[in-house]
C-alpha cells in the first residue's frame, strides 16, 4: 500500500501536474494540502476520471485539505481538528481507507514570529498532539500525513542562517514535533533515511531548488502497529522540477 502526501499549492492551477504524477506514481492514498479552492471548486470529476475517489474540506483562496483513494472507499471520520470550536480553517481531514485511519494535515505557517500567527501555530500543534494521543489509545492503525510546517531538526534544512528567524525552525514548534514522536509515532522518512532524509520543499526564489537548498516540512507519521510494516519511503523530487510546479514535492511511503 502506497500512501503519499503532497502540498499541491493550488489544486486547480496545478491539476495537470497532479494528474501526471498520479499516473506515474500510482499511489493508493494521497493526502493533499493547500488546495486554495472553495468546496464547490474542487476538481472531483477530473480526479474520478483518473481513478481516484476524494474527500475534501475546501476554503476559498487559502488552506484546504483532501484525501484521495484508488480502488478504495473513503469513510470520513473528521473534518476538523478537535479542541477549538472557533477554528473554521480547512486544515484537517481524517478518514478510514482500507482499514487504516489516515489524516491529511496542514498546520499553520506561523509567520511572522513572534506574534499572534505564531501563537496560533503553537496552539494548533498542541491540539494536534492531544488528538494524536487519543488516536494512539484507540488501537487503530493510523497515518498522520501532511505539511506540518515544522523543520524537525537542523538536519532537515540545508546549512544556512537565513531561516533562523522563521517560524518553521523555532525551538517551540520543534519541541512539539519531538513530543509527538515521543508519544510513539514513527517519522517514516527519517526512519528509512536516518542520515539523509530528503527535503520536501524548496522556495521559488534564488534558485533554491536547482541548488537543492531545501527543507523537510512534509511528514508521514506511523503508529506503532504500522511502523514494522514500513518497507520504503521517499520524495518524488522531479515533480518539483516541472513547469508550474508546487514549491513542495510529494513524499510517500510503502507499507506491506
Amino acid at each position: 500500500m502506497k500512501i503519499a502526501t503532497f502540498n499541491i499549492n493550488n489544486v486547480n492551477k496545478r491539476l495537470p501536474n497532479l494528474l501526471a504524477w498520479l499516473r506515474a506514481a500510482k499511489p493508493d492514498v494521497v493526502c493533499l494540502q493547500e488546495l486554495k479552492a472553495a468546496q464547490a471548486d474542487f476538481p472531483e470529476e477530473a480526479l474520478h476520471k483518473a481513478g481516484y475517489s476524494a474527500a475534501w474540506v475546501g476554503q476559498k483562496s487559502w488552506n484546504g485539505v483532501a484525501i484521495l483513494a484508488r480502488k478504495a472507499e473513503i469513510v470520513v471520520t473528521r473534518k476538523r481538528l478537535p479542541g477549538d470550536p472557533k477554528d473554521t480553517e480547512a486544515r484537517y481531514i481524517e478518514a478510514a481507507v482500507s482499514g487504516i485511519i489516515i489524516a491529511s494535515i496542514y498546520a499553520p505557517n506561523g509567520n511572522p514570529q513572534p506574534g499572534p500567527k505564531f501563537d496560533a501555530k503553537l496552539a494548533w500543534l498542541k491540539r494536534l498532539n492531544r488528538h494524536a494521543a487519543k488516536l494512539l489509545k484507540s488501537g487503530a492503525p493510523v497515518v498522520l500525513a501532511g505539511d506540518y510546517n515544522v523543520v524537525p531538526t537542523p538536519d532537515d534544512i540545508y546549512p544556512t542562517k537565513s531561516w533562523s528567524k522563521d517560524a518553521l525552525v523555532q525551538p517551540a514548534p520543534r519541541a512539539l514535533f519531538a513530543a509527538l514522536l515521543k508519544q510513539g509515532w514513527t517519522d517514516a522518512l527519517r526512519a528509512m533515511h536516518p542520515d539523509d532524509a530528503p527535503y520536501t520543499f524548496w522556495t521559488y526564489w534564488r534558485n533554491r531548488f536547482e541548488q537543492d537548498k531545501g527543507l523537510r516540512l512534509d511528514h508521514l507519521l506511523l503508529d506503532p502497529s504500522l511502523a514494522p510494516r514500513l518497507k520504503r519511503a521517499g520524495v518524488d523530487r522531479k515533480v518539483r522540477a516541472a513547469a508550474e510546479a508546487s514549491d513542495h514535492a510529494p513524499a510517500w511511503i510503502v507499507l506491506d
